[in-house]
């Protein structure tokens, strides 16, 4: 399984309790400090498509399961084609992304550059919650005011005047996130679409506030079955794998 989220982890944890499964959880290693998990687990890449197919095949793998960031298209383009090269069943565990509510002020974007860019020429005080991959997007305007959370510290830093770094890990809460949008007075947040609880609190928060959000969509889904709970990937492996 090529892991990396809630759900992963909840589904490493389900199948470590299952004796009749032999299963290997794959990090790509971008958190340092990643949460401990219930499966014996490898980090790093594998070389690309061809190089995680061939892992697959000498290490005599019956099922390959996605189930990484929503945002990590790479990642899945690589699974996608190396079940193609070794004809190997598959599935992608893929939480389904969030729908705007009533009061909700969401402006769709592209990619954090068209994000960035839609705030306009005028400084305004930005929350950007995106993690530390794509912070340098900043740069291109530095006359905001930028709150930049992510699990580990952003490097190299992006050259802004007017930054605050925040280093957190969710799940975070409502109450906690409708303080942190007050105490920095935003204005409009920048998000992905990232779906599921565990960072859903600061779309609640700015809906509770009336705060604009930047809402960067997904790309393409991988071109394998897809799901999107952990029970229904059970469901799925009970399938591909059949007991007996």
């Amino acid at each position: 399984m090529l892991g990396g989220t809630t759900e992963a982890s909840a589904l490493a944890k389900a199948l470590a309790a299952q004796p009749r499964y032999d299963a290997l959880l794959s990090l790509a290693g971008r958190t340092e400090k990643p949460a401990p998990q219930s499966l014996p687990t490898c980090v790093g890449g594998f070389g690309g498509a061809e190089g995680l197919a061939r892992f697959l095949r000498d290490e005599k793998f019956d099922l390959l399961i996605d189930a990484t960031h929503p945002f990590a298209a790479r990642i899945s383009q690589n699974a996608a084609q190396a079940t193609t090269i070794t004809g190997l069943p598959a599935f992608c565990l893929r939480r389904a992304p969030w729908q705007a509510e009533p009061g909700d002020r969401w402006r769709h974007a592209a990619s954090v550059q068209d994000a960035i860019a839609q705030i306009g020429s005028a400084p305004r005080r930005v929350f950007l919650a995106i993690g530390r991959q794509e912070a340098h997007r900043a740069d291109a305007a530095p006359q905001h005011y930028y709150l930049i959370r992510s699990v580990d510290p952003v490097d190299p830093q992006p050259v802004l005047p007017h930054a605050h770094y925040l280093l957190d890990r969710g799940p975070f809460d409502v109450e906690r996130e409708v303080a942190l949008l007050r105490e920095h007075s935003i204005d409009v947040v920048i998000t992905k679409n990232s779906g599921g609880s565990a960072t859903y609190a600061k779309i609640a928060a700015a809906r509770a506030l009336g705060i604009e959000v930047m809402m960067i969509g997904r790309a393409e889904a991988p071109a394998i079955p897809t799901v999107a709970t952990v029970d229904e990937a059970l469901a799925m492996i009970n399938h591909l794998l059949p007991p007996g």
